[in-house]
């Protein structure tokens, strides 16, 4: 087993006043030679938009983007003529392919949005853009995965344009759970939103990560009620 640790406090981080946020990996003004990525994770964006703001319409192109809000939600609307609102619950696929264009907004005048923002290199280039979005119920990941994205779009997920699987979870303080690879020679990037857990004698808080690979499954104990995302993704 490999395996790297990121913590919270080791983001870049952007503040502008309508948008606080932090990267995990290389964006924008914060570029750290060792952070570029993790397998086709390329981006890890934790963003904070006050209310009203948003990011104006611009480009997108040969790139896999998903947006999973956290708190509040989120107003888009793109050149493929999708005009929607993102809550809370839901997750949003975005495959740019040959290029779009497209807005996103806070959804609240009042309220702040708290959102991930994350991108994975395709699979396969200039393929036709397309946009879904669904949601998912915290009570079907309660102690245990709950799979939101995969290649095919399989059991209710959203399909992607690459061999990448997203699964959810949430752990009850003293629950122990294992996590099953679909490929034993991908690796897998741990995000823990909220709460404390422990893997591989590793103990990691709200907004740590590991990233391992050379593993067939995992062994994940919540030391304390633990929400987290999983990105399993090829390495190559």
């Amino acid at each position: 087993m490999q395996k790297i640790i990121h913590k919270a406090n080791s983001r870049g981080t952007a503040n502008h006043g309508w948008l606080h946020s932090f990267h995990t990996f290389s964006f924008a003004g914060y570029h750290n030679s060792d952070r570029m990525g993790f397998g086709k994770l390329r981006v890890l964006n934790d963003d904070v938009v006050q209310p009203s703001g948003g990011f104006a319409t611009h480009p997108h192109e040969n790139m896999e983007i998903v947006s999973i809000p956290l708190a509040g939600s989120l107003k888009h609307k793109d050149s493929m003529g999708n005009v929607h609102v993102i809550e809370t619950g839901e997750v949003q696929v975005m495959s740019a392919g040959t290029g779009i264009t497209h807005s996103e907004y806070n959804g609240s005048d009042i309220d702040p949005v708290n959102f991930l923002q994350i991108w994975i290199l395709p699979k396969e280039h200039n393929v036709a853009p397309r946009y879904d979005q669904n949601t998912f119920l915290a009570e079907d990941r309660q102690n245990r995965f709950q799979t939101v994205i995969t290649p095919d779009g399989s059991d209710g997920s959203l399909a992607i344009n690459q061999n990448v699987f997203f699964s959810l979870a949430n752990l009850s303080q003293g629950k122990t759970l294992e996590h099953d690879l679909s490929n034993a020679a991908n690796g897998v990037y741990l995000f823990v939103l909220k709460g404390e857990i422990k893997i591989d004698g590793e103990e990691l808080g709200a907004r740590d990560a590991i990233g391992l690979t050379g593993v067939a499954n995992i062994l994940i104990q919540a030391t304390k009620d633990a929400e987290i995302l999983s990105i399993e993704t090829p390495m190559d």
